[in-house]
């Protein structure tokens, strides 16, 4: 039996076992599982709605309970992974993100399925900032390090578009629940393969996990996300606006407190590092501008040009390649050239492709679209993975989990903001279009309300009544994703502009780490 190594020791064990690669294996992994379960359920929700007949705010509910509780959590979450062990707490989450993909898959009612999906949230928001912080943990090379992100990144863009055609695979031989069972593998290889190769690793000197500081920050950011997405589906309502009142006055009194504890939550002086900051604020730019097309692009390809789920899966796979590629090599043209000019030019190249979706139409072939996509899958991959490595790399390692939660954290709310913006956007535009003259009333009232609904009210119109109605729907619908997508340039520009100037001077690492 040998004996206990000090921290050192065991720090120089980890870097340089040579497991660590295949413990980048399992990490992805999970980074699969969080990323295929989101992507799927955009596909399964026509099945689902047929089935559970949910109503329109349960409908809204299952789509967004994810994300509140996964953007709520993160933070919280990453901290107890730097209490009480990421290793554990990633397994632990793995588990659990099983146990209720089976719920999931099973679910017969609508509240039970806004309950699963809740509960998804909170597993989920145990897998990903363990991912990255054990990756810091695994690499101590910064080069290492770099690729090790880029392969993570990779993967989460691999998932994002594995999900899609697996889903659409599945949707058309199986029920809607198959899409969620496809994690029972995934899970199971992760936990197996984990126990054995992934390193434990916590803060040595963590102090007490504070109830009342993860209380403020999931109310907070709930109450902020909550009201972002009120507000953009119905207007100022009172209740945006006292969900907002709440959500900011918890935030308040959560970097309030976490300024006078002796060991908080979150180390709010993380954000004193301008690279740490500039670089959250680039994900959450770039997330919040690139969220229309992503939640949009689906209902194109399927309800505009009548592609199937499965082909609509392999039709987005151009930006799953750029990323891949452009991730593996995003760490060595950030010390070849800088890391403002390849974050900045990421963005950059996003914000063109946006606004190169000016041209789609309803009969656009795939050439303009498959190039589009392929930029944002370059630039991303650019972009997101120098940002993840800068804030690893500058903050220190034993914070590692806090830092990765707060990326994440980001990544959530600029996903929250971006489909409320811009989805508002859309549907605003969309809900304009002329009724042709002979639709009923309550197809019409149908039709207005979403592109799907159009399809649905069509299908039960003669022939040439339900042509003319869906031509109409979408054409109004691409329509209100040139509006949207024009707003994405703008931010992704605008993000470019400012990351030039806050990542002025920034580097990444060159030697080992000691």
């Amino acid at each position: 039996m040998t004996g206990v190594q000090n921290p050192a020791q065991a720090e120089s064990a980890v870097a340089q076992r040579p497991g660590r690669w295949l413990a980048l294996v399992v990490l992805v992994l999970a980074v699969l599982l969080v990323a295929v379960d989101a992507t799927v359920l955009g596909l399964a929700t026509p099945f689902l709605s047929e089935d559970l007949k949910p109503s329109g705010t349960q409908l809204l509910w299952i789509g967004d309970i994810y994300s509140f509780v996964i953007a709520g959590l993160l933070v919280s979450m990453g901290s107890l992974g730097d209490r009480v062990g990421r290793k554990k707490l990633l397994l632990c989450g793995a588990v659990a993100f099983g146990g209720v993909s089976v719920l999931t898959a099973y679910a017969a009612t609508p509240e039970m399925m806004i309950l699963a999906r809740g509960l998804l949230g909170v597993a989920g928001a145990t897998l990903m900032p363990s991912t990255l912080a054990l990756i810091r943990t695994l690499f101590h090379d910064p080069r290492e390090r770099s690729v090790a992100i880029g392969v993570w990144g990779a993967m989460a863009s691999a998932g994002a578009a594995v999900g899609p055609v697996v889903g659409g695979f599945l949707l058309e031989h199986f029920w809607w629940g198959s899409v969620f069972l496809i994690n029972l593998p995934v899970m199971a290889l992760l936990v197996v393969v984990g126990i054995r190769t992934l390193p434990e690793s916590r803060n040595p000197a963590p102090g007490p996990w504070d109830a009342p500081s993860v209380l403020l920050s999931l109310v907070g950011i709930v109450g902020v996300v909550y009201a972002i997405k009120e507000a953009a589906a119905h207007g100022p309502v009172w209740s945006a606006g006292a969900a907002g009142a709440l959500g900011a006055g918890a935030l308040y009194a959560f970097v309030r407190r976490q300024l006078t504890l002796p060991s908080p939550l979150l180390d709010m002086r993380l954000f004193h590092r301008r690279g740490f900051s500039a670089a959250v604020l680039a994900d959450l730019l770039a997330i919040l501008g690139l969220s229309g097309l992503v939640f949009f692009l689906s209902q194109y390809l399927q309800l505009v040009q009548g592609r199937s789920p499965l082909e609509a899966g392999v039709a987005e796979l151009p930006a799953t390649v750029g990323a891949i590629v452009a991730g593996l090599i995003a760490g060595r043209a950030a010390r070849r050239f800088s890391v403002r000019s390849v974050v900045s030019g990421g963005l950059a190249a996003i914000g063109v492709a946006l606004a190169a979706l000016l041209w789609l139409g309803v009969a656009t072939g795939y050439p303009l679209l498959g190039t589009v996509l392929l930029v944002v899958g370059v630039g991303a991959g650019f972009s997101f993975t120098v940002t993840a490595d800068v804030i690893l790399s500058s903050v220190p390692k034993e914070e590692a989990g806090s830092a990765s939660a707060v990326s994440e954290t980001a990544y959530e709310l600029g996903a929250a903001l971006g489909i409320a913006l811009l989805g508002s956007i859309v549907t605003g535009v969309y809900r304009d279009f002329p009724t042709p003259p002979g639709v009923p009333g309550d197809a019409a009232s149908a039709a207005h309300e979403s592109l799907g609904g159009a399809a649905e009210a069509a299908a039960h119109l003669p022939s040439p009544l339900s042509a003319d109605l869906m031509a109409a729907a979408q054409e109004s619908f691409v329509a209100g994703l040139h509006a949207a997508s024009a707003v994405g340039a703008v931010v992704l520009l605008a993000a470019a502009t400012a990351t030039w100037f806050l990542l002025r001077g920034q580097k990444l690492g060159h030697d080992t780490e000691h």
